[in-house]
């Protein structure tokens, strides 16, 4: 029974849209060109850091990033805030803790991800980064650190996520239940892919609390 459910952060529990259009604005090319070519990136099994290579050659991105923020200090830049979270995300985690389940939020994020996060006031009980871990998915050791600060065996836990590979796949393989929200470019395209049928294949986090709470 599953007695605790882990939330990846991007794509699925906030909408990355505002955070690639400034990228695309930064880079100096159209917010279409950008979002197409992340896509294409997603279809073909590529780091999102070919997109930026594929635009602009030249951009090194560690770089970029110190400028942007030595030029928009106050701004959110590569960033999220509560304005970018999905429509479904409270109330989902609200009633996933109202039926007894704990609620955690862990992904591949760099460090001010964390804060950005707790300031949402989110109901959830804990949020790590895969920063402040030193481990990433979809290394095994992520999620057993999952595991341990759920407190938890991995088959009392859920793991949601939008990709197969980072996500649902070593997800399943470390014992714990996949879902797979369908949402975001890698979401709707690993869905239709022959290994999503080893995942619960959800369109909203509504879905969760009477799925799992069956």
């Amino acid at each position: 029974m599953v007695r605790a459910v882990v939330f990846d952060v991007g794509e699925t529990l906030i909408d990355e849209t505002r955070i690639w259009t400034r990228w695309a604005d930064r880079l100096g090319v159209p917010a279409l060109t950008f979002l197409g070519v992340l896509g294409g990136c997603a279809a073909l099994d590529l780091s999102h850091r070919h997109a930026f290579e594929m635009v602009r050659p030249d951009v090194d991105v560690p770089a970029e990033m110190v400028r942007w923020a030595q030029d928009d200090p106050d701004g959110l830049r590569e960033n999220f805030d509560a304005t970018d979270l999905y429509p479904d995300v409270r109330e989902a985690l609200a009633a996933l803790r109202a039926a007894g389940l704990a609620v955690v939020v862990a992904g591949n994020q760099p460090p001010q991800a964390r804060a950005a996060l707790e300031a949402m006031d989110l109901p959830v009980d804990a949020i790590r980064t895969s920063d402040e871990w030193g481990v990433q998915k979809p290394e095994p050791g992520f999620f057993t650190r999952v595991a341990e600060l759920a407190g938890l065996p991995p088959s009392d836990i859920a793991y949601v996520g939008d990709r197969l590979d980072n996500d649902v796949l070593p997800a399943a393989d470390a014992g714990m239940r996949p879902i797979l929200i369908r949402r975001g470019p890698w979401g709707y395209l690993h869905a239709e892919r022959p290994e999503a049928a080893r995942a619960t294949v959800v369109d909203s986090l509504l879905e969760l609390p009477a799925l799992l709470a069956a």
